[in-house]
């Protein structure tokens, strides 16, 4: 009857149920308050711990073991030191000393590292190795630098000398040897150092005395070129001089202009008057025509104008008249010359003045340029002199130095050796092997760490594949046990096997004071039930608007616990008032008969390949109403063609409308076609992955092929935390209730 009602639909089928289009991806997960917390390192390095907790212990025990054997049977080292001041405490005496080098760039003091390098040179200790022979033949360079420690005493002036053997005899005796020998050393060193000043400075004096020599010579022919003893006396000889030309040349020009007045003046009528009238022969010859005018007009009075006499006064005074003025212009040109004669030689004083006075102002403006030079003159020699001077000093204080016989080094702590060995140092070595032991276990976690490709956290898991998590199911002892005994009887034997119900076998269950009664068996309690009622309610909330009605279960790799989440999340569906179909699509190695104890005579695969009716294939879970289960069948030669087949689509058509929720288990997605072609059909899929043994780059690689296709991803189910399933703080709380209220019943 339902196979007919099967048939009479397929006209009425023209579509496959809507894809990844129809349903959004979900953006819900539970794990959005503390586990993106600064705490999640911490977190993860504990999960490390716990994962890898025996390797850990056993690169501790073997490093300890290994330490401790070293410990015991190292030979006992004892040691001793001195103590040299190599310095003086107080630098009064020496900041008294000239240097041959004052410099503010000058660094004194000792260098302690190239100073402790050349106290542990091979040449330097070669006579205390040939000394050390004597009582000690075994004593080479090699063994004493490698029990020697010359070190400086922080930031003192302090040397300090140790040695280290076995033997304290040979301690005493080398300790004796090296202080006697470093304070000799110290002294010869002086002495050499000493002699070397003494030498440089003999070296250095001849060339300092001529330089002195030289620079005197310079100063000498400075002097007489330039004709002065010091620029100051010469700068104040030339401003006077100046000031002395100044005047002079003021007072020419002032007769100049007076010279060139009265030479205007000569050309005026008037003053050429004055000067004809001061003139006594010019007079003479006026007064003489004057009287020959009169004498003329005397004798017109008696005589005619054509008289002889009239006519030779006539002649005389005509003949007079060119004489005077001959006189005249004699006499004014006399005068004119005689005030240009005075104009050109005040021009020429002036002229003279002038250029002296601009001599001196050239000199006056060099004799800067002259008293920088000699300056610089005098300047090196004083140098020369102060150097050539403290030479001199240094040579005398360096003779006296050399003649005296004080040891540089002091001895400030004799020879001492430890009362107790110095090694080995048990607590040390222990602490340090225990410390380095626990880095190297950790080191080795990490490296089994990195090396493992599989998934060790929920944090992990979300960091890698980005996928929203609808759940996870947290990790049973109870269950994994009964799973691990169902697997090894797989193949034994095909009659059912009774398995642990999963919801029934939570720890929480098992341990509770008093189970509940048989009507309330299947709701079961605990983490692994909470659980599942987590993700069975994050499924349905995936899309509000249109609820998923049937969605395929999967797996990346076998092994992942598929089928059992699978079945558990149908039965809890089931318990929360659904009506549901778990259908075990995996024609290749079926699971659900085992977990519902069910037969397997007819299932799916009978259902498609037949025309048997879907009641025949459809079997109830005892207690479970609304749960139903289409076990696989017998096990098909190609399982992807019947999954692919018409029928199955029509199937799954009817599966829809007759239940509310559809759950297909059906074989991993790696590798077969067989969820994708059942996945097609659905609303979506929902991925399981199992902690510490999915894949991940396989895992990774299937979730990115899902993206790019038409298959709606759900999300991911994380199987086997076993740290913190989902609803872990929820079940801490009701547990609790659950156990105080049986007993209440009770």
């Amino acid at each position: 009857m339902l196979n007919k009602q099967i048939t009479n639909q397929t006209n009425s089928i023209n579509s496959i149920i809507p894809t990844s289009g129809s349903f959004p991806d979900s953006k819900f997960s539970q794990f959005t308050e503390q586990e993106q917390s600064d705490g999640l390192s911490f977190k993860s390095f504990f999960e490390l711990l716990q994962r890898r907790a025996i390797v850990i212990v056993a690169v501790i025990s073997a490093g300890m073991t290994g330490v401790t054997y070293l410990t015991m049977t190292q030979k006992s080292i004892y040691g001793g030191n001195f103590q040299i001041l190599v310095e003086p405490v107080n630098n009064d005496d020496q900041a008294e000393k000239i240097s041959l080098t004052d410099s503010p760039f000058s660094k004194p003091g000792l260098d302690y590292e190239s100073q402790i390098q050349v106290l542990k040179s091979s040449e330097l200790l070669e006579p205390i190795i040939k000394k050390s022979r004597e009582s000690y033949p075994n004593i080479t360079y090699n063994s004493l630098i490698s029990s020697l420690n010359i070190r400086r005493i922080g930031t003192t002036k302090i040397i300090e000398i140790s040695y280290q053997s076995s033997d304290r005899q040979e301690i005493q005796f080398v300790l004796n040897t090296f202080s006697e020998f470093y304070l000799k050393y110290s002294l010869n060193k002086r002495k050499t150092k000493l002699n070397q000043g003494v030498q440089f400075v003999n070296q250095q004096l001849p060339d300092i005395q001529n330089r002195v020599t030289q620079l005197q010579k310079e100063l000498q022919i400075f002097r007489q070129k330039y004709n002065f003893i010091s620029p100051e006396s010469q700068s104040g000889i030339i401003t006077g001089s100046l000031q002395s030309l100044t005047q002079q040349r003021l007072s020419v020009n002032q007769q100049l202009a007076a010279a060139k007045n009265n030479y205007l003046r000569l050309q005026a009528p008037e003053e050429q008057l004055a000067i004809l009238n001061d003139a006594p022969l010019y007079q003479q010859l006026i007064v003489q025509q004057r009287q020959l005018d009169t004498q003329i007009s005397g004798e017109l009075a008696r005589f005619q104008t054509d008289n002889p006499v009239i006519q030779t006064l006539q002649d005389k005074r005509n003949n007079l008249l060119p004489i005077i003025n001959a006189e005249a212009k004699r006499i004014l040109n006399t005068r004119i010359a005689q005030a240009a004669v005075i104009i050109r030689k005040i021009e020429v004083d002036n002229q003279q003045l002038t250029q002296a006075e601009q001599q001196l102002q050239s000199e006056l403006k060099q004799l800067p340029i002259l008293s920088r030079q000699y300056a610089d003159i005098q300047r090196n020699l004083q140098l020369a002199n102060e150097s050539l001077t403290r030479f001199l000093a240094k040579r005398e204080q360096l003779q006296i130095d050399v003649a005296q016989t004080e040891i540089p080094w002091e001895l400030i702590q004799a020879p001492a050796q430890s009362r107790y060995p110095i090694s080995p140092d048990t607590t040390r070595n222990l602490l340090l092997g225990f410390v380095a032991s626990s880095l190297l276990g950790f080191g080795v976690a990490k490296i089994i760490e990195d090396i493992d490709n599989t998934y060790h956290s929920i944090e992990n898991l979300q960091d890698k594949i980005g996928v929203p998590l609808l759940g996870s199911i947290p990790f049973s002892k109870n269950l994994a046990q009964s799973q691990s005994s169902k697997l090894r009887n797989i193949g034994k034997d095909q009659e059912p096997e009774v398995v642990v119900d999963p919801i029934m076998a939570s720890d929480e269950y098992n341990t509770s004071p008093r189970r509940p009664s048989q009507s309330i068996s299947y709701y079961g309690q605990g983490s692994f039930w909470e659980s599942l009622q987590v993700l069975y309610s994050n499924i349905q909330l995936l899309n509000s608007d249109r609820p998923i009605k049937s969605f395929v279960v999967s797996s990346a790799v076998p092994g992942d616990g598929k089928s059992t989440v699978a079945f558990s999340l149908a039965k809890t569906a089931a318990i929360m008032g659904k009506k549901v179909l778990l259908v075990d699509c995996d024609l290749r190695k079926p699971k659900v008969h085992k977990l519902s104890q069910l037969n397997n005579l007819w299932g799916i695969s009978s259902l498609i390949s037949s025309d048997i009716d879907v009641a025949q294939v459809i079997q109830k879970i005892p207690g479970l109403n609304d749960l139903s289960v289409i076990t696989a069948g017998p096990v098909p030669p190609d399982p992807a063609r019947l999954l692919s087949s018409d029928k199955m689509s029509q199937i799954m058509d009817y599966f829809t409308e007759n239940f509310d929720l559809v759950i297909y288990d059906t074989p991993p997605l790696s590798g077969l076609v067989d969820a994708r072609l059942v996945a097609v059909h659905t609303d979506g899929v929902m991925l399981v992955v199992r902690i510490d043994k999915t894949d991940k780059s396989v895992a990774k690689q299937l979730v990115d092929t899902l993206k790019a296709s038409p298959i709606n991803l759900l999300g991911l189910v994380v199987n086997g935390d076993k740290f913190r399933g989902l609803g872990y703080n929820y079940n801490y709380r009701y547990s609790s209730y659950y156990r105080t209220n049986s007993q209440s019943v009770n």
